[in-house]
């Protein structure tokens, strides 16, 4: 079985397509130094934090903003925009997603992400590329990409109607509620631990081989299947703050072709510390 959209690049076509018209370079890390000391030739930075959120309310940037965005890095609405980075591509799909809910078409994953493109001695540079402002133009949300928290909650009857499917893509750790933090961000913990009920567990990393890139679609196919995240299911993926998740919403809905796939970006942040929100809970002391 093949992926169903042609979304991923590999790193020998991107060596080969570095000074092809068109094609733009985008990195997304997580640790956003990274970029500072060296990055693909021509790439160009986007700070998942500071240019995608409100700089006030937790809300995202508007679509109006966004465009402005693109236009300061130099990006026109015909570029293939080859989006990378580090934790295994978490932020370049987190980008990738959020592009998307925003109407940007064009886009493109590079499989492995910047660990791959490092572990393979390929060039890297510190030069910013001195990129001519655009006018990108307006871009429309599609709000089928995303889910709000009330929706989520809705969403639990329809799991449990066998009509809908919940992914929580976190540690097993942090599903069971054993722990209120993502592995090794103790200082990014909830009030609760848990789970939303319904969810299956299929934690991220599992869509991935050691070297950073997707498994083969057979393979993702039957991960998913066979904890019950069949493509007929509206289906909702979420995690602490939606960048492990995003790359479960691109592995489902990119990759396999699952036509309802959405994404709660308030995730376990929000879910574990409002008021009035069901959770399930595994773990226990006793």
């Amino acid at each position: 079985m093949e992926y169903a959209k042609d979304v991923l690049v590999s790193t020998d076509w991107v060596a080969q397509n570095l000074n092809t018209p068109g094609i733009r370079l985008v990195e997304v890390d997580e640790d956003i130094l990274l970029y500072d000391t060296g990055h693909i030739p021509g790439a160009v930075k986007v700070d998942w934090q500071a240019d995608f959120w409100d700089p006030v309310m937790r809300e995202f940037i508007s679509a109006d903003d966004l465009s402005a965005l693109l236009g300061r890095l130099g990006l026109q609405e015909g570029d293939t925009l080859v989006l990378y980075g580090d934790k295994s591509n978490w932020w370049a799909a987190y980008a990738y997603w959020f592009l998307s809910y925003n109407g940007v078409q064009n886009l493109r994953l590079m499989n492995g992400g910047r660990q791959k493109w490092v572990a393979e001695g390929r060039e890297l540079t510190t030069d910013v590329p001195d990129s001519a402002p655009t006018q990108y133009p307006a871009l429309q949300r599609d709000e089928s990409l995303r889910a709000y928290r009330d929706e989520v909650k809705a969403h639990i009857e329809t799991v449990r109607a066998g009509q809908g499917a919940m992914v929580d893509v976190r540690s097993p750790d942090e599903f069971s509620g054993k722990v209120t933090h993502m592995p090794n961000y103790p200082q990014e913990g909830v009030l609760r631990g848990g789970h939303i009920p319904g969810a299956a567990n299929i934690p991220w990393a599992r869509a991935t081989n050691e070297d950073g890139t997707f498994k083969t679609a057979d393979e993702l196919g039957a991960l998913y299947a066979g904890e019950g995240v069949t493509p007929d299911k509206d289906v909702i993926a979420y995690c602490r703050i939606a960048e492990r998740s995003s790359h479960s919403w691109f592995v489902l809905r990119e990759l396999l072709g699952y036509p309802r796939v959405r994404n709660y970006d308030g995730s376990w942040t929000e879910w574990g510390n409002a008021v009035g929100m069901p959770i399930e809970k595994t773990y226990s002391e006793a």
